[in-house]
């Protein structure tokens, strides 16, 4: 019975890996990396928790967002629904929700969660690594 179970959750983590694999190529997959020094002038906004630039990279730019003082969130701007339209999500005024400007679907800024809209993926995240003051971002 247990062997049993065992495979039925084995069976449902492969299908996940799938989904997740699946829902990641919906997105075109630019190999790039990039360092940036937090302090340049044109990047003032990451001075600080809760700031945003955009930036070259990705399919059709991406957001970076420090979360805080030591940790960011890197995302595509490239919208995961109907990717073939090749829309570029924008932040809107708040700071907080991205928008689709073609679906009006929604994602959080500190973490690319999907909000609202008919949109069923969350944004593609980037791997970074942070040594102060330089941000290396790369996939």
């Amino acid at each position: 019975m247990m062997r049993k179970a065992l495979l039925i959750l084995m069976g449902i983590a492969m299908l996940s890996s799938r989904c997740r694999d699946k829902q990641q190529g919906l997105v075109p997959n630019v190999p790039f990396e990039r360092t940036i020094n937090v302090l340049a002038p044109e990047f003032f906004d990451l001075q600080v928790p809760g700031g945003w630039v955009y930036h070259t990279g990705g399919s059709r730019g991406i957001i970076i967002y420090r979360k805080t003082e030591n940790e960011f969130v890197i995302l595509e701007r490239h919208s995961p629904y109907r990717p073939e339209d090749n829309c570029a999500v924008v932040v809107m005024d708040d700071g907080v929700i991205i928008q689709d400007p073609c679906s009006n679907s929604q994602w959080l800024i500190m973490d690319g969660s999907i909000v609202n809209g008919p949109t069923a993926y969350p944004l593609r995240t980037y791997a970074y690594s942070y040594q102060e003051p330089y941000l290396y971002i790369y996939n």
